[in-house]
């Protein structure tokens, strides 16, 4: 029969080749029988009830089986978390640290569940909760939530339905090198001045055109034609996109039967194939001509309008439906402006100056959880419009565009890059293969995203 073992801290308490119960009155079946509490850096034991964990007692692996986990109230970092079976519980007031590296639960896992609005800001860096808005895991890293199912994506962003009425390219750059976009598909038909492209880093979408309200769609990582996902809930151009992880919104733009303005927006689940849905209005006058961008949970959209350019930032929650509400201004009245984002910084700039009309160089950036007016950032390389944004979460890119001076225009090939985080003037990065102007893109990593 087993007895009652006892081994104090900081003592040597050695099993070799036989079984032992701590707590125990009857025969051990395992090498270590514990019941009640372990703290250990190897946890290999059976009948274990709840574990504890402070920093430096679980420091390495732990792997657990035919058990249910219960960490109730401290917090601790765990290198590897291996569960065979059984559940494993974080109750709302514990932490696990974002320290760890692999987490593998073959039964149950659960965790503090909520949406967006019920996060509690002041949390423990390390406190993980499930996010039903968005449908992914995060962790608070003590500044900001993030999610731990971010795909870090590729490092490709396509665009295209630019240049002249008739070409037919979508292309695409390697954003985190230098050099030349290659070709990369056709349209399915959208070839002009659509509302925008987004995506969620494995689809890329793109909707309207010149009278038309088709969305179609490509897989970013292969090469390939456009195909058909569905229409808008109206036919338009020159709008804004922005996206998430799971869907995207189409802001506003111009309608050509009759002429005017349409402040409408509308969305879809971009990995299903359907028709828009309305989402709400752009709640400012004149409509979005060019770009949007996006965080992880919010989407921008900035400047616009048509014969004369507003100077407004609104934004909207991308998980929920409604209106746009006022963010801030930007420092310059301009449309057609092309944006990239982080997950935490969006800079928007180019575009089209009215009274008297000249092409803008100038870059602004907003910080996106907080609201207020936009800050410069720099310059482009050259002043121009509808530039093409393509990022991913380090290194921005602008991409074509046309400069209009007085007598005519001229189609721009040059590609432009920035540091997201930093501030200054832009940089060359390289050269389109076919001259753009009024083009949509999307990037396999972006600010919408989430994630690191």
């Amino acid at each position: 029969m087993a007895v009652i073992r006892r081994a104090g801290f900081g003592s040597v308490f050695e099993v070799e080749n036989e079984t032992v119960g701590i707590g125990t009155t009857g025969t051990a079946t395992n090498t270590v029988q514990v019941l009640g509490e372990t703290r250990a850096s190897n946890s290999l034991v059976a009948g274990l009830s709840t574990l504890t964990t402070y920093q430096g007692f679980v420091d390495n692996n732990a792997e657990f089986g035919n058990s249910n986990i219960d960490i109730n109230s401290q917090a601790g970092t765990i290198g590897d978390i291996e569960i065979c079976h059984g559940d494993f519980n974080v109750s709302s007031a514990s932490t696990l640290t974002s320290s760890v590296n692999e987490l593998t639960v073959t039964n149950a896992f659960s965790v503090p569940t909520g949406n967006t609005d019920s996060r509690i800001h002041c949390q423990t860096a390390g406190s993980m909760r499930f996010n039903q808005d968005l449908g992914t895991l995060e962790f608070y890293t003590g500044d900001e939530w993030r999610t731990v199912n971010f795909r870090s994506g590729g490092d490709r962003g396509v665009f295209g339905q630019g240049g002249a009425p008739g070409t037919d390219m979508y292309q695409f750059i390697q954003v985190s090198t230098f050099g030349n976009s290659v070709e990369f598909g056709e349209y399915y038909n959208n070839y002009y001045a659509g509302v925008g492209g987004c995506g969620d880093g494995v689809r890329g979408l793109w909707s309207g055109t010149t009278g038309g309200d088709d969305i179609e769609y490509l897989t970013l990582a292969s090469k390939g034609n456009a195909i058909l996902f569905g229409e808008m809930t109206s036919s338009r151009d020159s709008g804004g996109s922005c996206s998430d992880s799971t869907r995207a919104v189409f802001g506003a733009g111009i309608k050509r039967s009759p002429l005017g303005h349409d402040n409408t927006m509308d969305f879809v689940q971009i990995q299903t194939l359907g028709d828009a849905i309305d989402f709400g209005d752009i709640s400012f006058s004149g409509g979005v001509n060019g770009d949007g961008f996006q965080s992880p949970i919010r989407g921008f959209f900035h400047g616009g309008g048509y014969p004369t350019s507003n100077t407004n930032i609104n934004v909207i929650n991308i998980a929920s439906k409604g209106n746009s509400t006022l963010f801030g201004d930007q420092t310059v009245d301009a449309s057609y402006q092309g944006a990239v984002s982080s997950t935490t910084r969006g800079v928007f700039g180019g575009g089209i100056r009215y009274s008297p009309y000249r092409n803008n160089a100038q870059l602004d950036y907003v910080t996106m959880a907080s609201e207020g007016h936009s800050t410069r950032f720099g310059d482009l390389t050259a002043g121009r419009h509808s530039p093409v944004g393509l990022q991913n979460h380090v290194r921005g890119c602008f991409c074509g565009g046309y400069a209009q001076p007085a007598g005519g225009k001229t189609m721009e090939n040059m590609i432009d890059f920035i540091t997201i985080a930093s501030m200054g003037n832009a940089l060359y990065f390289g050269e389109i293969v076919a001259a753009s102007e009024f083009a949509q893109g999307t990037s396999q990593s972006h600010g919408g995203l989430g994630g690191f």
